[in-house]
């Protein structure tokens, strides 16, 4: 214990003892760096914020989430690998091995891309920046044409579709208004078949009552006697009772012919009211189908309207104090420095001074 205090007073005696040394050549040292940091030029950094297009996508469980045309990252690893470097040095017609090196990075949890330059001519700085907000955007916003032109091209599709379902539809309707037209006529025949069938039920009825009194008749006669009166009289009543018969018989034929008419004219109505029904039922489908697809248009245009072009979010900007040099931090650095160095020159001097003594 008494060893490091003895130790450690020397160190402070011989500090103590060059105090001048260590002082003054500190002092130096930190003068020297102060007045080179003031005598170099001061170069600041330049700096813009840009947000890449965005556009409205739809995830594999239907949800709408906003995203970058192109990731934040990608833009500024093109930046940082001097893509733009070449076009940039051409357009402000610097050589391009002056061209201050552009950095980008991505904006944690943000769609922005910051971008700086460090250069003492600030104007200069805000030249390149811009120069690369230009060509960024013309790169960027190609692609947010693009998008934009698939969605007005798939929007015309969907609205020629619409438009070919309802020609569809109205094409239906024309063959439903033919059908029911068809239907009205056959169901005015079938008005006409029915009273045509009650006109040769009634007459049929005349007809069998007819023959029925004259069969009577005939049976009457039959009774009175058989003289040559009474045969004539028979004679005549065999002769009606037959033209009667074969009249009954073509009324009978004739309202066969009605009824099979009729049943066709019933079953043609049936057909055509199904035929109708398959109609609406297929006009309901396009209909829904429209809808389905007016839903599909709505939401391209939605898309469409929240799909944003490249944006300067923070123009082209120096910052408030110079990056370098950073002079209080280059003297106090000097300081610190300067400070070790003649301490270690004060234990060297002391060190060739004790020498000197022990060898005199």
């Amino acid at each position: 214990m008494e060893e490091k205090e003895i130790e450690l007073m020397d160190i402070i005696n011989v500090l103590w003892k060059r105090k001048w040394l260590v002082t003054i050549g500190t002092l130096i040292c930190m003068f020297i760096v102060g007045v080179i940091s003031f005598i170099l030029k001061p170069v600041y950094e330049i700096s813009t914020l840009i947000q890449p297009g965005k556009m409205l996508t739809q995830d594999e469980y239907g949800r709408y989430e906003e995203v970058a045309i192109e990731k934040p990252s990608q833009v500024a690893k093109r930046i940082s690998e001097k893509t733009y470097d070449n076009i940039i040095a051409f357009e402000l017609k610097i050589p391009l091995e002056e061209l201050p090196e552009i950095e980008a990075e991505e904006v944690k949890d943000t769609y922005l891309v910051r971008a700086w330059v460090k250069n003492h001519d600030i104007q200069r700085g805000k030249e390149i920046l811009n120069s690369l907000i230009k060509n960024l955007r013309k790169d960027i916003d190609e692609k947010v044409d693009a998008e934009l032109k698939m969605i007005d091209a798939q929007i015309a599709n969907l609205e020629n579709k619409i438009k070919s379902l309802e020609i569809s539809i109205q094409t239906k309707e024309i063959e439903k208004d033919r059908l029911n037209k068809d239907i009205l006529s056959t169901k005015n025949k079938i008005k006409i078949s029915e009273d045509r069938i009650k006109t040769l039920l009634d007459e049929m009825k005349v007809v069998k009552e007819r023959m029925d009194r004259l069969e009577e008749e005939q049976r009457k006669a039959l009774k009175e006697g058989t003289d040559d009166k009474s045969a004539i009289s028979m004679l005549l009543y065999s002769n009606e009772i037959q033209n009667n018969l074969r009249y009954y018989n073509t009324l009978e034929d004739r309202l066969s012919s009605e009824k099979v008419n009729l049943e066709n004219l019933n079953f043609s109505v049936n057909s055509k009211e199904q035929d109708i029904k398959q109609l609406n039922r297929e006009i309901d489908t396009i209909k829904t189908e429209i809808e389905t697809i007016k839903n599909q248009i709505y939401l391209l245009k939605e898309k469409k309207k929240r799909i944003d072009y490249t944006k300067v979010v923070k123009s082209p900007a120096p910052s408030l104090y110079p990056v370098f040099p950073k002079k209080k931090l280059n003297v106090l650095i000097a300081g610190v420095l300067g400070g070790t160095l003649f301490s270690f020159l004060a234990f060297f001097l002391e060190y060739l001074e004790k020498r000197k003594e022990g060898n005199g």
